[in-house]
This record gives structure tokens, C-alpha cells and sequence, in this order.
């Protein structure tokens, strides 16, 4: 790191920021790229840290959360640099002298990648009480120069998620939200523009907490996450001074409630968000960002393992399970090669499926486990069948009708105004309270400690809104920030004290999908969709949001399935990991040797997958589109898993991320029978695919067979 004149810089061989001090102290970050590439000024950049607190308004009112006048007044005070590991840091503090406010802004970059990680401490030094409304957790406002030409160029990126229908992502020029103002005469920009909120509990109902900018000019590719486990987030990005900027915050007082009082003496830390870059468009940017995620979850010997899961729910038990049901799918599953076997729903409700009102105790159903040893047989079998038991769990939700709704006390759970909050009832317990964790930690001690479970599948499915305001005083968005912070801080006593269980992320399917959760837990459920034609794109659409190492994609065989069918589902799973459940008991010989035989190809190839980048050779996936593409990249090969749907022509040229000029060999892997035909050409490195019936899907692997022409 250098000091030259007022400016400084830090970095690394990935990564270079550039930060220019005003004549008045003001910091900005005006340079955010690779070492050696020109800066681009002042124009269009924005202090460090926008903060907005009662009787702190904006400098340009409007709908954005910049252009602040705490944050225009925040002065430099001093910046240091630390090295932890392979994690680079700098510290850059800045202060308020009108109010006392203090704003440490934090800065990591795992080495050699071009991915910034940024996070914001306020502190009070003041003699006032400062009332936050919005605190930004990143700001820059130079992702294009201030020449015109690149916002016409520049084209927004966002992911639409909803239940079933996960990772949609979409893309549209930038100025269909943001046009050209000026002409003869001048205007720096609007007072709106794009952005995107977040909402309730779910930290992905609606939207993924993720976006991202492409230049189609240049080929600069940028891919954003707020790394939040609930719906207060926010992002905007739009156009200032002919640049575009962006800005990054977790729950905001417009937009969810929150408002923080930030007394003398006292802290604030905003949630984290990164920012990840590349030269090649979105499809290279997602490969930097997926291996940051890498570099900074939670070890976990899962994240190499890659088990295969047996879960009985998804079309085959869906909640009922009993012992008379569960032993023969044991056999099944073991049989067709799974490791893990899960039971979800349903295992403790003695009520004939009235258990959705009642849950909190998790203790088993005797009715359903009827032998002397009750679950404990079931359990015993999967064990003996050489697989790890697991269980279906949904802490954070009491009944209205489980005694646990009475024995627990009145504040550990969510309230508004005085009153518990129910949905669709259920009462949604607030981890901040002793009470609450105390219970959750006996479920788990009990489950995994002395049942042996040694897999969870977390699920979370109500939405009670705004949050909760169980404290005098306290708004309903800061108090679900409260309980957000508490959940991930329980899920690491958790693996802290059982380092080797294996924990699912689950919120009816991929509505709690984020970073927050998925830096600590092993995988992620990807979506509760049934149809197997729907399920294509969201399989290859999930490593934009999780390495593939994590994400859980339900492959589902039914009966009535044709062969091409059942090569189908199981082919969607092939590059994450394997939720094998359906109709296993009902399948046909043939069919059953098609589940058989993608197992056995997915245990050939996972130990390649955790060091996999993806790309998308056809466009990130529409939710029509006839066909669809998802690669995996490796050093030594590329795994390619192609989905021709219903209407599709039965041939179609991909265009792989590999130079061309060299000899490379396609294989075809899944269905070793199947009619799939790929043909490579060397001299543009396109893959001509051939699958003469819809619908159907291969795994195909390309490797290079020569060193490139000299």
C-alpha cells in the first residue's frame, strides 16, 4: 500500500482501490478494479458510508438512500492495513465532527480473487443519542466511467424468486430504468431508479438478495450479494453524474421498519455484502464470486464428501412417514447407492396430519412408530444399511397448539405492540431470548447427541412480517435484525458442539437463500417444485446463488415416468447434490438401473466439484427456454449438463468458456445408453448437441486432448 498526494490505494494481484481525500477531508472511493487499469475520477463518486438518522436527512430527496448529510460530512481520519491469512483488510475510519459520529469502514479480499468484501461499524463518540435509519454496508459510485457511452452499454442484472419458481434471473439495459436526461441542458441524474428490497423473514421471497451490472462493450462483469438472513436488505443501483453508482444496505427505516437508537458510547455494525468482478460477463464474475464463497464459509469435511441424500418426501411420502413405509425405502435407497437417509415431515405428529399447529416438542409419534423401540428401529436400520440417519426440523416456529406455546414465557417469542404474533398457527420464537435457544439446544443435543442424527434439515415456512418489537422502545425491523443475528449465532453453537453434522438450509424450498446462512450451513434446499420439466432451470440457475457443492436439487423418479423422463430428473442433479427421493419402491427395472447407474456417474466425478466454476453456454436460463445448459469447470475437464424441454429443435451449438484452436474429446457420462450425440469443433470450440427426443438430458464431459496449435 502507497500514500500519493491526497490519494491512497490498497490491494492486491486481483484487486485495486483507489481513495482520494477532498480538499474538506471527504473520503471517496474512486477506483475499483485491477491493478493497472485507469482511474476514473471524482465524477459520480459517493462517500464511503451513506447514513441517514432522524433529523439527518438526504442532500437530493427522492426515493434513493445516498446523498446523505451524514455521509457527505463523515471526514477522513487515518486507514490501516492487515493481512490475516490469505485475507487481505483494510480499515478505513472516518468521523463526524457536528454529531460525533464515527464510521469504521471494512474492507477484505481473499487473495488473488477479484471480490470485495465490505461491512460498517458506526460508534457514537457524540454527547446526543444519533437515531439510525439506514446505514449503506458498501458505496461506489464508479462500477462505469463517467462517459455516457458505458451506462448506454450497461445492462442490470436481477434474480425473481418465488416458491417453485427460484433463480429467475433477468436482464435489461440500464437506461430502460435510467434514460438519458440531458441535452442542452444538463441534469446529473433523477431521483429514482432502480432497486431492490427485500421483505419479512425470508431473506429471498420475491427477489435473491443478489444483483449485478454487465458492460456489453467491454465485457466487465459485476455480481453483488447482501450477506443477510432476513428480509431487510436493500440495493440501488442507478445513474449519478452520467456513472452508475451502488449502494448495498441491510434493513432500512422506508422500506422495513428499522430504526436503531445509537446512544453515546455505543455500536452499530452493519450486515456484510460483497462485490465480486471480472472481465467475460456475468458467467465470469459468478465464477470469482462462487469461489470467494469458498474461501469464506465454514469449514466443513460436507463441502468435500459430497454424501448422496436419500430424503423421503419430495413425491414419494410427502410428510407421512411411518415405519411400515420407511423400511422398505431404506432398503431402496441403499440399495440405489445413497449415504444419507432423511426423514422429513411428519415423523412427531400423532395427529393424523393436524401436526402443522402442534409442532415444538419434536419428540416421535408413537402412532407412526409403533415397535417397542419406536423411531429407534427405523433409525437402526438406516445405520445398518450402511447410510447416516437424518431428520426434518422447523425450530424457529412453535404451534398455537403445542404445550410449548404455554411453557415457554411470553418474550421469547415475536410480539407487536404488547402481542404475540401468530401465522398461519404458528408463533415465530425470537433466538435473543434464553428461554427460546435453550429449548432449540436441547431439541438438537437430544436428536444428534443421543439419537445419533447426524443430519438436519432446518425448514422455516411462515413470514410474520415486519419483525419484532418485544423491547420498550424497540422498532420491529431492528428487533428482527436482533433475532436474525441470534439465529446464525445459535446455528455456530450448533456446529461448534456436533462438528460433524450435516445441516440443510430449507424455507419452502429457496426462500431464505443467502449467504449469511449458507457461509455456515452445508447445503442449500434449491426449491419445493414437483414438476420435473420446471425443475431444469432452477437446477442449473442455483450456482448464481450457491457453489455447487451445496446446492440440493431433488431428483425424483416416478413410475409413470418415461425412461427419458427419469434420465431427466436425475440428470438435474448431477451437478450439485443428489436429494434422490420419488418412487423408488414402484420403478420398473430399467428405470431403476437409470437411478442406479446416475448415482454411480455422480460418485465418479464429485470429488471435482468443489473446486467447479459454473458457466452458462446458452444464457443464464430462462424459465421457457426449450433448451438449457449448465457447465461446471475444472482444470482437467468441463462438465456439461444439457436439458432439451418440450418444442425444442433436437439440436443445438454451445459455446464453451475454452480457447479455441485445441483438440478436445466429448463424452457423453449419463445415460451411458441414451441416444445423446456431442460433437466438438475445435476451430470456434463450439459443442454441437444432439438429443433426438424431448424431453430428455445428458452429462457430458469435455476434456482437452492436445496442447493448442503453436
Amino acid at each position: 500500500m502507497e500514500t500519493e498526494q491526497r490519494n491512497f490505494r490498497w490491494g492486491h494481484e486481483a484487486l485495486h482501490l483507489e481513495f482520494t481525500l477532498g480538499d474538506d477531508g471527504s473520503a471517496r472511493l474512486t477506483h475499483l478494479g485491477r491493478p493497472g487499469e485507469a482511474g476514473s475520477g471524482t465524477r459520480g463518486s459517493l462517500p464511503l458510508v451513506e447514513v441517514t438518522a432522524t433529523g439527518h436527512g438526504r442532500n437530493w430527496s427522492g426515493s434513493r438512500l445516498v446523498q446523505t448529510a451524514l455521509g457527505e460530512r463523515l471526514r477522513y481520519r487515518t486507514h490501516s492495513a492487515a493481512r490475516d491469512g490469505d485475507w487481505h483488510i483494510l480499515t478505513v475510519h472516518l468521523h463526524d465532527p457536528g454529531t460525533g459520529l464515527v464510521a469504521e469502514v471494512t474492507y477484505r479480499s481473499p487473495d488473488g480473487l477479484p471480490v470485495l468484501r465490505s461491512e460498517v461499524t458506526l460508534r457514537n463518540e457524540g454527547q446526543d443519542t444519533l437515531h439510525l435509519e439506514s446505514v449503506s454496508s458498501f458505496t461506489t459510485g464508479c462500477l462505469t466511467t463517467p462517459d455516457p457511452a458505458d451506462l448506454d452499454a450497461a445492462d442490470l442484472l436481477w434474480a425473481e424468486n418465488d416458491w417453485l419458481a427460484e433463480c429467475r434471473w433477468q436482464r435489461q439495459p440500464m437506461r430502460l430504468t435510467t434514460p438519458a436526461l440531458s441535452g442542452r441542458v444538463h441534469y446529473g441524474h433523477g431521483k429514482a431508479g432502480f432497486a431492490l428490497n427485500g421483505q419479512g423473514t425470508w431473506s429471498s421471497c420475491g427477489h435473491l438478495p443478489m444483483g449485478g451490472l454487465t458492460d456489453r462493450h467491454s465485457g466487465r462483469g459485476w455480481v453483488w450479494q447482501i450477506e443477510h438472513n432476513g428480509g431487510g436488505w436493500r440495493w440501488e443501483c442507478q445513474e449519478r453524474d452520467q456513472a452508475a453508482y451502488l449502494a448495498l444496505f441491510g434493513p432500512t427505516d422506508t422500506h422495513h421498519g428499522w430504526r436503531h437508537p445509537l446512544e453515546p458510547g455505543a455500536a452499530f455494525r452493519t450486515v456484510p455484502a460483497a462485490l465480486a468482478f471480472a472481465d467475460g460477463g456475468p458467467d465470469a464474475a459468478f465464477a470469482a464470486l462462487t469461489r470467494y464463497r469458498r474461501a469464506q464459509r465454514r469449514p466443513h469435511p460436507d463441502h468435500q464428501a459430497l454424501p448422496v441424500i436419500f430424503n423421503d418426501y419430495m413425491n414419494c411420502l410427502m410428510g407421512d412417514p411411518t415405519t411400515d413405509k420407511l423400511l422398505p425405502l431404506i432398503d431402496a435407497a441403499a440399495d440405489a447407492g445413497a449415504e444419507y437417509f432423511v426423514i422429513d415431515a411428519g415423523w412427531y405428529d400423532d395427529d393424523d396430519g393436524g401436526w402443522w399447529t402442534s409442532v415444538g416438542a419434536w419428540e416421535p409419534a408413537a402412532s407412526r412408530f409403533p415397535g417397542e423401540k419406536g423411531i429407534h428401529e427405523v433409525l437402526d436400520r438406516v445405520r445398518e444399511r450402511g447410510m447416516v440417519p437424518g431428520l426434518w426440523l422447523e425450530p424457529e416456529v412453535i404451534g398455537v397448539h403445542s404445550p410449548m406455546a404455554k411453557s415457554l414465557p411470553e418474550e421469547a417469542f415475536f410480539r407487536r405492540d404488547g402481542v404475540r404474533i401468530s401465522e398461519v398457527g404458528r408463533y415465530h420464537l425470537d433466538l435473543r431470548h434464553p428461554a427460546a435457544r435453550a429449548h432449540l439446544d436441547q431439541v438438537v443435543d437430544r436428536l444428534v447427541g443421543e439419537w445419533g442424527v447426524g443430519y438436519l434439515k432446518l425448514d422455516h415456512n411462515i413470514d410474520p412480517g415486519s419483525g419484532t418489537s418485544a423491547h420498550p422502545g424497540e422498532s420491529a425491523g431492528a428487533g428482527l435484525l436482533g433475532h436474525n443475528r441470534a439465529h446464525l449465532d445459535w446455528l455456530d453453537g450448533i456446529l461448534d458442539r456436533h462438528p460433524h453434522l450435516v445441516v440443510e438450509n430449507c424455507a419452502s424450498g429457496g426462500m431464505r437463500w443467502d449467504h449469511a446462512l449458507l457461509s455456515r450451513l452445508q447445503l442449500q434446499s434449491t426449491s419445493d417444485q414437483q414438476n420435473l420439466h420446471h425443475y431444469a432451470p432452477i437446477a442449473a440457475s442455483a450456482p448464481t446463488a450457491v457453489t455447487p457443492e451445496q446446492g440440493a436439487v431433488w431428483a425424483y423418479p416416478q413410475p409413470a415416468d418415461s425412461l427419458d423422463e427419469v434420465a431427466f430428473t436425475m440428470a438435474s442433479a448431477l451437478l450439485g447434490r443428489i436429494h434422490l427421493s420419488g418412487g423408488l419402491l414402484e420403478l420398473g427395472p430399467e428405470a431403476r438401473a437409470l437411478v442406479h447407474e446416475a448415482v454411480a456417474t455422480y460418485k465418479s466425478i464429485r470429488a471435482d466439484l468443489p473446486q467447479a466454476v459454473p458457466s452458462w453456454p446458452l444464457g443464464l436460463p430462462g424459465w421457457d427456454d426449450p433448451w438449457i445448459a449448465l457447465a461446471l469447470h475444472t482444470p482437467a475437464a468441463t462438465y456439461l449438463t444439457v436439458w432439451r424441454r418440450a418444442g425444442a429443435e433436437a439440436t443445438t451449438t454451445l459455446r464453451l468458456a475454452e480457447p479455441a484452436g485445441g483438440a478436445a474429446r466429448a463424452e457423453v457420462l449419463y445415460p451411458a445408453a441414451g441416444q445423446a450425440v456431442a460433437v466438438w469443433n475445435p476451430d470456434t470450440a463450439d459443442l454441437t448437441v444432439t438429443l433426438p427426443t424431448a424431453p430428455s438430458a445428458a452429462l457430458l464431459r469435455i476434456t482437452r486432448t492436445a496442447p493448442d496449435a503453436p
